[in-house]
């Protein structure tokens, strides 16, 4: 992270430098809330509900339930929120568009908590959201989302295309 923090100052991308600070600042503050309230296995209804939904991810089919299920589309939501941020960034440093290389993206677990899917399932539905909300930051537009109440939010239905999943 140092290095990359120097790397941004030598190139003096200031907006993206700050961009990438509070998101680790807020990566941390997530961390410490979860650190703080101990997940309790034994009292999570995760563990008694039965697997009622599938999703597609590499190939491969996966069940979940609507824990898992709701865990992945906050993984979409979450990246599309950060890649408009990120995307703002790189605009307003007059930076070429790279979504790929942003720490956000490449990070991809704000928002995981360790729990109903798994860090790879989480992370490419981060990425899928933050590829779209970096598109929709850098070019100021709103292909795949919206501006609301100073928040950028995922249309429902690009959510569900991304997604994907089924009931059964």
């Amino acid at each position: 992270m140092e290095q990359r923090n120097r790397e941004l100052e030598r190139q003096r991308r200031n907006h993206q430098y700050r961009y990438q600070q509070d998101y680790y600042r807020r990566w941390l503050a997530q961390q410490s809330r979860w650190n703080a309230s101990r997940h309790d296995y034994y009292n999570d209804p995760y563990y008694y509900t039965a697997y009622n939904y599938r999703y597609n991810y590499g190939g491969r089919w996966y069940n979940t339930n609507r824990y898992g299920r709701d865990l992945l589309q906050q993984a979409i939501r979450d990246g599309y929120q950060e890649g408009w941020y990120a995307g703002q960034a790189d605009r307003n440093d007059r930076w070429r568009f790279d979504y790929q290389g942003n720490y956000g993206y490449m990070d991809g677990s704000y928002g995981y908590n360790g729990y109903y899917v798994s860090r790879n399932d989480y992370r490419y539905y981060f990425q899928q959201g933050f590829e779209r909300g970096y598109r929709d930051g850098y070019y100021r537009r709103y292909q795949y989302g919206r501006y609301d109440n100073g928040m950028a939010v995922i249309l429902p239905a690009i959510l569900g295309a991304i997604l994907n999943i089924s009931r059964y």
